[in-house]
């Protein structure tokens, strides 16, 4: 009786252990299918299948011990992703910064140069309004000189008779 309770006891750590080894295996089945989804959108297929061949090499000999690779694997490559993202992010951010400096400018041109056309504008009206007086004046005075010259001639013709 003992024996068969020991074997049923060892049986039943063995059974343990197929299915703590099952659910690893199913743990790890889905970080890979997470990985590969991860990895096909970043371009590092090749990677995942030299993974995948290190990973059915190991897991007799290793599998606790590959899986802590992995995870510092994972959180290099998260803190190298980190850091391109940062970098990318801030290039797009000096670039946007450059564009609206560029922006600005351009909208500073036109408005001195609408300020200019305006300048040009009214320094025109005002040159057109200091030529129409001078050319008032002028007529006035044409026309004073002629009421003049017809009064003399009126005086003369007055004096004559």
């Amino acid at each position: 009786e003992e024996e068969e309770e020991e074997e049923e006891g060892e049986r039943e750590e063995m059974d343990r252990e197929e299915v703590g080894e099952e659910e690893r295996k199913e743990d790890g089945e889905k970080e890979r299918e997470e990985l590969l989804e991860k990895e096909k959108e970043e371009g590092l297929l090749e990677e995942k299948k030299e993974k995948d061949l290190l990973e059915e090499d190991d897991e007799e000999e290793g599998e606790e011990k590959r899986k802590r690779g992995e995870v510092k694997e994972e959180e290099s490559k998260k803190g190298q992703e980190n850091e391109e993202e940062k970098e990318k992010d801030d290039e797009e951010k000096e670039r946007d910064q450059e564009e609206e400096m560029k922006e600005e400018e351009g909208e500073k041109e036109e408005e001195k140069e609408g300020e200019k056309e305006k300048e040009e504008e009214v320094e025109g009206e005002k040159e057109e309004e200091v030529e129409e007086e001078v050319e008032e004046e002028k007529v006035e005075e044409e026309e004073e000189k002629k009421v003049e010259e017809e009064e003399v001639e009126e005086e003369e013709e007055e004096e004559e008779e």
